[in-house]
């Protein structure tokens, strides 16, 4: 296999966020592929590294609905500003026949700038509630992945109660959970 330019580039990238969170003893982000609310196939593992992510999951009907008032709190917080920002939503427990409905809902409440960055899943859910550390699928869990992979600040349930933590972890830097 030859790789050329920035495809080698991201290989590298990627090899090196695996060896360093192998390393660290820390799980790797999963490798599934989902869908943006824009329609672009996505894999998450293969865009964050390289620059500080957030990511916001909602694993229920109440816990998605929840992840609005985070990805609210986050954009109004100009300490956050320059942090790529994911919205999750998995669908792996809802009926196929419904998804599309989800979805559709989905994209009419997403502005239109922010429906490539809203990421559907609709497999692997359970490795993705251990990767996010899911003991109460109601509410909303936010992680936040440093440029190498590695998982700096974990978080679940209120954005009132929560963002302020969030945004220390970013504003200092340093593994928190």
């Amino acid at each position: 296999m030859i790789l050329l330019g920035s495809t080698r580039h991201s290989c590298m990238m990627l090899l090196s966020a695996v060896l360093s969170l192998a390393a660290s003893g820390q799980q790797a982000m999963p490798n599934t592929a989902g869908e943006t609310l824009s329609g672009m196939r996505i894999v998450l593992a293969n865009v964050v590294p390289g620059h500080e992510t957030i990511l916001v999951a909602g694993f229920s009907h109440e816990g998605g609905m929840k992840t609005a008032d985070w990805m609210k709190a986050i954009q109004n917080d100009k300490a956050l500003d320059g942090v790529s920002v994911y919205e999750v939503a998995m669908l792996a427990s809802a009926p196929g026949f419904v998804r599309g409905m989800i979805k559709s809902g989905m994209r009419k409440g997403q502005p239109v700038e922010r429906q490539d960055h809203t990421v559907v899943l609709t497999e692997d859910e359970k490795v993705w509630q251990t990767y996010f550390g899911v003991e109460n699928d109601q509410v909303p869990y936010v992680l936040l992945i440093g440029g190498n992979g590695a998982i700096l600040w974990r978080g679940h349930g209120e954005a009132t109660d929560e963002e302020p933590k969030l945004r220390a972890a970013v504003q200092n830097g340093s593994t928190v959970h």
